[in-house]
């Protein structure tokens, strides 16, 4: 029988040169496997997880308490995997209801294709920095803008670029922010000297990528749109459904209740059963039909002429429902028992901490914080959690430094949250490839927004001692004590 003392015994760290092993094993199978071979990344994941599990296991640590902390992940993101869900849900409902139609009617009409990508990423920006998501810009508003880009024959790769970009931006800078307010509380920084602070990378990423995607644009020339298709596609959407305006007040409840910052479930759900009634009364629809949109998604099938509808309207109308979401809830699962696996390997701690010992300049620290933070995103797939951990590691060298907060908070946003979901192996990269259509390495190339955050990171960290410290702030040294008045004595 064990002991007490034996049963809460910390597991020995692996030395360096071990640590490394499990790690080149893992980039190997990630990379390899999912980014090379193109094999099922929740197949990956778990491989990866077992042999960090095997790893963790040599070391002391039992394959029990593996997936007990795979559970505490999973029930820390609950509400993540219920957001999830829920998107798919209000897909679904908007589909039905005429929403996404009448909003790609609006974009077909409006837009000249010249200038699709730049307004794709200035109005999803729009979106999420008044929301305060870039899952909910990018699963709403981004799913419209797709379905401009497939009637329009112009790429759907840079516009899901842009889309990512815009969400990223506009999550990025505001103050309802999940991410936002986590990183800045996780640094211990103030959360609007924190958004003022990221101004320094995110004013330049921008400008960039205004100016690609304005590139980009001029580059497709009037002939490469088939205008004729345009006109057609208005008129069809003209017949399947009755495009009123009414049918924009699910988006505006879901911006509203943002604005005023009810909680997400609550108001994504009261979008999509807003969304439901006017399936009924606008379009017509049975509760049969509502109830299969709901669940496994919107059919054409749906509709009086279902058979006769175009391809390219097939295609943009077929999809929502939570059945969509099934497997992006599922990766979730394999995604956390590779976490839990990689936590309790411990290697990333110790390589992390290793790397500390020889950092020599501010640019040294904060460059490193920046790789660190993108490693462990990688790896955890759970940005909250990576902002607590890359804090533990750093938030006492940036004290030592005289660096104020707001760097390190910056640096993690810089590193985690605009960069997860590049990744085919991240949740939020699973979320944008599955809801906008489009496989994260096609987009990634185009979410000019997201590489270029961190690359001007790194520049502003390193061209530091050139720049007088230009976007690197300093603390204010704590003001003296002013004396006591002297208590004059009888």
């Amino acid at each position: 029988m064990t002991s007490p003392q034996e049963e809460t015994r910390t597991p020995p760290l692996p030395g360096v040169a071990m640590a490394l092993v499990p790690v080149a094993a893992t980039v190997a199978i990630l990379v390899g496997g999912i980014g090379v071979l193109k094999y099922p990344a929740e197949l990956m994941l778990i491989f990866a997880g077992v042999v960090l599990s095997l790893f963790a296991a040599w070391y002391g640590t039992s394959l029990a308490q593996i997936l007990t902390d795979m559970g505490e992940k999973i029930k820390r993101a609950l509400p993540a995997i219920l957001i999830l869900l829920s998107i798919g849900m209000l897909i679904g409902t908007w589909m039905i209801s005429g929403t996404i139609p009448l909003m790609v009617y609006y974009g077909l009409e409006l837009i000249d294709p010249a200038y699709l990508y730049v307004l794709a990423f200035i109005v999803t920006g729009i979106v999420a920095t008044f929301t305060g998501t870039s899952w909910g810009a990018g699963g709403t508003i981004g799913v419209a803008l797709i379905g401009v880009a497939q009637t329009m024959d112009v790429s759907v790769a840079i516009t899901a670029g842009a889309v990512v970009s815009g969400a990223y931006f506009g999550d990025k800078l505001s103050p309802l922010s999940d991410t936002t307010n986590m990183s800045s509380l996780a640094a211990g920084a103030d959360l609007y000297e924190h958004i003022r602070h990221m101004l320094y990378t995110a004013l330049p990423s921008s400008l960039l990528a205004i100016a690609v995607f304005l590139v980009a644009g001029n580059s497709i020339g009037a002939s490469s749109v088939d205008l004729g298709e345009v006109e057609g596609t208005l008129t069809e959407l003209e017949g399947l459904f009755t495009l009123n305006p009414l049918l924009l007040v699910p988006p505006a409840l879901v911006l509203i209740g943002s604005i005023m910052k009810k909680p997400p479930l609550v108001v994504l759900f009261v979008s999509s059963m807003s969304a439901l009634v006017l399936a009924v009364l606008v379009q017509g629809f049975s509760v049969a039909d509502l109830f299969a949109a709901t669940v496994s998604g919107f059919t054409t099938d749906m509709l009086p002429d279902g058979g006769a509808v175009s391809d390219t309207l097939t295609e943009l109308l077929q999809r929502g429902g939570l059945y969509s979401m099934y497997q992006s809830a599922f990766f979730v699962f394999c995604a956390f028992f590779f976490a839990a696996a990689l936590e309790n390997s411990n290697v990333l701690r110790v390589l992390l901490r290793r790397m500390i010992e020889g950092l020599r300049s501010t640019g040294g620290l904060v460059s490193t914080t920046l790789l660190s933070g993108f490693a462990i995103i990688n790896g955890t797939s759970n940005a909250l959690v990576t902002f607590f951990l890359v804090n533990d590691l750093y938030g006492e060298a940036y004290k030592k430094r005289n660096l104020h907060p707001v760097n390190l908070s910056r640096s993690m946003e810089d590193s985690v949250t605009i960069t997860e979901v590049l990744m085919p192996w991240t949740v939020s990269g699973v979320f944008f490839a599955t809801t906008l259509g489009v496989a994260n390495f096609e987009f990634l190339p185009w979410a000019v927004f997201n590489w270029s955050g961190f690359a001007f990171s790194v520049l502003l960290a390193v061209l530091a001692p050139l720049t007088g410290g230009f976007g690197i702030r300093r603390r204010q040294p704590e003001p003296e004590p002013e004396p006591e008045p002297e208590v004059a004595q009888r």
